[in-house]
């Protein structure tokens, strides 16, 4: 009788105990707390130290980018390993979202292993710096870096000096070859680590539903717009065969990758003179506009604050104009692809950009103060909520605020005398979609190769050949000269030696014409959507600035709903504002073959 009695008290004592030390739902909240705060404190001295890194490429703020890097990327997992203990806890739906996001923070975990951790950031600081530094020299007293090929491969007619260059400028990603093979084999190790199969199964994950859902939700909104693609990939290859012969471009085969406008054809407005069209045809020059005003750089964002201000945004605090970087400096290496910073998660923002005066450099600013007004709109809210519904969110705000850069807003802004007449549309929405309809098989295809890398289906021995296979498969394009396995191609485009993801690009193409139908819609206007610009429409402004101060504390679908009442992303807003573009394009392909 003892005994059982001995037994019973011993089992109740041991339920007792494992029941105090369960977590609970207050432990939860408690943890994320003290989470956020360390988090906080470690963004921001990897952000500054990344800020001085990218302004000074030396090996020793490499250094300290990794080392800062390193901690975070530490913290980060340490933390995510502790958040364990907490699966299966019941939470608030705010609560477990929070553990959500803190999983998928890192977009390239790290092993547990301290050395190999270090190894893995060291290895991402050095990449990063690669590109920073790369410069191609044709002759021995000229060396180009990319911001100067840029614009060269843009200007260019002529195709063994864009062949050229464009050889010239991959040899960048060669050396980097070996380390990225090392750093996909570290970070996928971290993924696996955190309960992933992958670095890429992991990015995938962070879109409110499982990868297999999210890659399928690409392949739909692909097919929505790829007629819209492939009748502008016939378009241009007629020209550019009738310009440069078929021999150089076939009239039923891919298009030459260097002839299409700049270094990774993937946007080809600089080819719009080539296409045949009457000169002077869109009724106006925004880079002879630009440069007619004598605008510095500064002036040039001024304009883009403007815009946002018109919609009821504050103005950029005076440390933006204080410490962005606005104009490559003569005396050192900088990363001159243009970002937006925040670099305290509450107002000290900034840009940082190489600024010339010129039409695309115009749009950008618009695009990236995009980031910026994002950024302080959900600067209130807890930590992991501090970002965009998604990243295609992100990316999608500024391009929104881009596509209202139109002829009517360029006269009420004093740019622009007279608005061109309608027959000058045709000629507006080409030049529109050289960039943004050009860019969405190109969107698609970086991180397309990155997850085919990550999940081991493409091995480091044919790196370069599944890159071409993907460009081919998706745009239409090929190299213009042939290429092996001692060349890394992806290596010369930023985002892959950066390690920023991609497709939040494609999304943000999709976006942000469904954000800006919307928003037009919003302001009252009703005529073609492709002539809208809701410029001082402050009812606009107020519309995105709830769906803005959102940050991500809610999944997208809520977001998207907030500004434009749909809860699926859709491409019928671009297929409608290029409707006429495409009924002309498929009157001036009669008789050509589409596709390659």
């Amino acid at each position: 009788m003892k005994l059982r009695w001995l037994i019973a008290v011993i089992l109740f004592c041991s339920t007792l105990l494992q029941a105090q030390s369960q977590p609970t739902t207050a432990d939860a909240e408690q943890f994320m707390k003290q989470a956020e705060a360390r988090l906080n404190e470690a963004a921001i001295k990897a952000s500054r130290a990344g800020w001085v890194q990218e302004n000074f490429i030396t090996d020793d703020t490499e250094a300290l980018a990794a080392d800062a890097n390193d901690q975070i990327t530490a913290l980060t997992t340490e933390l995510v390993e502790q958040a364990k203990k907490f699966d299966g806890v019941s939470m608030p739906p705010d609560l477990a979202r929070k553990f959500m996001l803190l999983k998928l923070s890192l977009t390239a975990p790290a092993p547990h292993d301290p050395a190999l951790r270090k190894e893995m950031t060291k290895i991402a600081s050095s990449l990063d710096g690669d590109y920073g530094k790369g410069t191609y020299c044709r002759k021995s007293d000229e060396c180009l870096d990319i911001t100067a090929i840029e614009k060269i491969m843009g200007d260019s007619r002529d195709p063994k000096e864009l062949q050229d260059l464009w050889i010239g400028w991959h040899k960048v990603g060669a050396p980097m070859r070996q380390r990225y093979a090392r750093f996909v084999e570290l970070s996928n190790q971290g993924a696996r680590e955190m309960g992933f199969k992958d670095v890429g199964a992991m990015w995938r994950a962070g879109y409110d539903m499982t990868p297999e859902q999210f890659s399928a939700e690409l392949d739909r909104l692909w097919d929505q717009v790829r007629p819209l693609y492939l009748a502008l990939h016939t378009y241009v290859r007629a020209r550019l065969s009738q310009r440069y012969g078929a021999s150089i471009v076939p009239p039923n085969g891919p298009i030459r990758a260097d002839l299409l406008g700049n270094p990774w054809a993937q946007e080809w407005g600089n080819i719009f003179p080539l296409l045949g069209l009457p000169e002077n045809s869109r009724g106006y020059d925004l880079t002879q506009l630009l440069q007619a005003k004598n605008l510095d750089a500064k002036g040039m964002v001024r304009y883009g604050e403007n815009f946002y201000k018109s919609l009821g945004f504050q103005p950029l605090p005076d440390t933006f104009w204080q410490r962005s970087l606005f104009v490559k400096p003569r005396d050192r290496d900088v990363v001159c692809h243009a970002s937006a910073w925040d670099l305290d998660n509450k107002d000290d923002l900034r840009i940082k950009m190489c600024i010339q005066v010129r039409d695309v450099d115009f749009v950008t600013i618009h695009h990236e103060l995009g980031h910026n007004f994002y950024q302080r709109a959900y600067k209130d809210q807890p930590l992991l909520f501090e970002n965009g519904a998604n990243d295609g969110f992100h990316e999608a705000i500024g391009d929104t605020i881009a596509l209202a850069v139109t002829p009517e807003y360029l006269q009420k802004i004093g740019l622009l005398d007279k608005v061109p007449p309608a027959d000058a549309d045709i000629p507006l929405l080409l030049m529109k979609a050289l960039d943004k309809v050009a860019f969405l098989p190109f969107g698609l295809t970086i991180d397309q190769w990155r997850w085919k890398v990550f999940s081991g289906e493409v091995t480091p021995a044919n790196y370069n050949k599944a890159w071409w296979d993907l460009r081919l498969k998706y745009q239409g394009v090929a190299p213009p000269a042939a290429r092996t396995e001692d060349d890394f191609d992806p290596g010369a485009k930023y985002h892959v030696p950066a390690n920023v993801p991609y497709m939040r690009y494609f999304l943000a193409d999709i976006l942000q014409f469904q954000f800006y139908r919307s928003m037009c819609k919003e302001s009252g206007y009703t005529g073609p959507l492709h002539r809208c610009t809701f410029y001082q429409s402050k009812q606009a402004g107020d519309k995105l600035n709830r769906m803005l101060e959102m940050g991500a504390s809610k999944p997208w679908p809520d977001a998207l709903e907030a500004l434009t009442g749909q809860r699926q992303m859709d491409a019928t807003a671009i297929l409608d504002y290029f409707a006429p573009l495409k009924k002309w394009l498929d009157e001036q392909n009669k008789g050509q073959k589409s596709g390659w």
